[in-house]
């Protein structure tokens, strides 16, 4: 058999993602590049699996739609460096396979040659000894020897001996790879997923069990290469632009500045960004200019690689976190900035998942947590209505029994905890928590990323303002003015408390003359001022 039609490449290709997929756990060990947050493989396995879902729901009925389906599933699904690139493979494979009734041996090297040059073209700094390296090896060797060939089979394997080859010798070209004693996690993907689709080819597809992958992955033992560097960008940022006013060259060539790790790709009036940058915000607006935003992931890099620098430094197995405070359950909530998670923590909370606006955290990342806590019973604080749905699936997949308190803001949060007996019942005190949520109102001062009008205001992109339970009541373009008009908008004649909590920018000083001058104004009415250090919000507003 020398050439491949429709239905057995179909089959090569859900071999090759099965085959990466058993393998991810291990791809993600060895990733120490570009920041090692050790989870390419898990990209990757994400990228080629919404690839396969786009395949199974296609009518297979040429090669054409075959690569119609991988084109458009990896590239709604990639994640990650890694994922991104896997997803142009993919693309420029089918780009060359276009047409063709079926892939010969020819066929096959062109299709690996235009895998590497669309690949090539979407990284804007190449870097030798990664993936790209693995591929485009392997495809100038496919491209020297395919007039010699007459078997496909020896071909495949010829070709999979060269990419071997190749990835063995990563650690040679990338210093980070030779320090940490591996080769390119990337590039490893890659062979994986080559090496599965020769199986299909010789009738020994791979097949998985995908409950037991998905088990295996979640408790999955960390075995973390170190690496002493400070990361230079500290937010792994995707989003997807739908739009037909600019290009992927060109919006490439416009947030080139923001960051590194940079990848723009696109078709058909959608635009896939990935980027490591300090400002997501800022990259976004750049979107937001040309498009509606879908698919925003923001990821912190700092925070993953110091946890896992942790559990390296540990025993192997999952360590388990003792409650501080003598109780008989556990408490995991969710926050960002050190001032807020302080606090909580202070109030009885176990774990702390850094998350919020823009950084939603995973189903996943709730069942770690969970696990990680060293109590049969466990309440979860999302404090975010978009983040409430994945504690929920958490708690219908976890043993464990877990009481999901739908708290929507931070200052519910806090409503919840002070309304917690640590000493309680865990079913008396899950009924408080939840009744009293309500009995606190949230306040938010931030800046508009467009132009807008709502409730009767004319907004401009990057005024300051002030949202009331969910609805903009205050806006202008001095910060304090916002809060000051804000609060009066919350407050009313049974209003007792205000807390306010200060973001990463604003300035102490400023903070406290505003306290200051709140106090005067409010004098029958206990104000309080609070470091919570959360980003993208000047202040988080609570009254009671």
């Amino acid at each position: 058999m020398n050439s491949i039609d429709a239905i057995l490449l179909k089959d090569m290709i859900i071999s090759g993602a099965n085959n990466l997929i058993k393998e991810k756990n291990l791809i993600d060990k060895l990733n120490v590049f570009p920041v090692p947050d050790g989870d390419t493989g898990t990209n990757m396995s994400l990228t080629i699996e919404s690839a396969v879902k786009e395949l199974e729901k296609s009518e297979v009925s040429d090669i054409s739609s075959v690569g119609k389906a991988i084109t458009k599933g990896s590239l709604m699904g990639a994640r990650g460096n890694s994922g991104v690139i896997l997803s142009q493979l993919l693309r420029g494979f089918a780009k060359s396979i276009e047409g063709k009734k079926e892939i010969n041996i020819e066929d096959l090297a062109l299709a690996l040659d235009s895998a590497r040059e669309v690949a090539y073209k979407a990284v804007i700094k190449p870097v030798e000894g990664t993936i790209l390296t693995v591929v485009r090896e392997t495809a100038e060797y496919a491209m020297k020897t395919y007039k010699n060939e007459v078997d496909m089979k020896i071909f495949l394997e010829k070709l999979i001996d060269k990419s071997n080859h190749s990835l063995n010798n990563t650690p040679e070209l990338l210093k980070a790879l030779k320090d940490a004693n591996v080769v390119d996690s990337g590039g490893k993907g890659f062979v994986v997923f080559f090496e599965g689709m020769y199986m299909a080819f010789i009738g020994e597809p791979v097949s998985i069990d995908k409950d037991k992958i998905q088990k295996e992955s979640l408790f999955a033992e960390e075995d973390i290469h170190i690496f002493e560097g400070e990361l230079e960008f500290g937010y792994c940022t995707e989003f997807m632009v739908n739009t037909d006013l600019v290009s992927p060259d060109d919006f490439k060539d416009e947030i080139e500045g923001f960051g590194d790790s940079l990848i723009v790709v696109g078709d058909d009036g959608l635009i896939k960004v990935h980027i490591h940058t300090n400002n997501p915000g800022e990259v976004m607006e750049k979107g937001i200019k040309y498009g509606n935003l879908d698919r925003i992931k923001i990821e912190n890099m700092r925070m993953q690689h110091e946890e896992r620098l942790t559990q390296n430094q540990s025993s192997k197995e999952q360590p388990k976190i003792e409650n501080v405070i003598e109780k008989n359950f556990g408490i995991i909530s969710v926050a960002m900035g050190s001032g807020i998670s302080q606090i909580m923590k202070d109030f009885g909370v176990d774990h702390i998942i850094e998350g919020g606006q823009t950084m939603n955290p995973s189903t996943k990342d709730f069942l770690e947590a969970i696990e990680k806590i060293d109590a049969d019973k466990i309440f979860i604080l999302p404090n975010n209505s978009n983040i409430i749905m994945a504690a929920n699936q958490a708690k219908e997949i976890s043993e464990k029994t877990i009481a999901v308190i739908p708290t929507k803001t931070i200052p519910q949060g806090f409503q919840a905890l002070m309304n917690m007996s640590l000493q309680g019942d865990f079913l008396e005190n899950e009924n408080s928590m939840k009744e009293s949520i309500e009995l606190v109102k949230t306040g938010q001062v931030t800046y508009a990323v467009r132009d807008t009008v709502s409730n009767g205001r004319d907004i401009k992109k990057d005024d300051i303002i002030g949202i009331g339970e969910k609805e903009i009541v205050a806006s202008g373009s001095i910060v304090s003015e916002v809060t000051k008009e804000l609060l009066e908008a919350l407050i009313d004649e049974d209003s007792e408390i205000v807390s306010l909590f200060y973001g990463s920018d604003v300035d102490k000083k400023e903070a406290e003359e505003l306290l200051e001058t709140l106090q005067d104004e409010y004098s029958d009415i206990d104000v309080e001022l609070y470091e919570g250090g959360q980003p993208l919000y000047y202040y988080i507003i609570s009254v009671e």
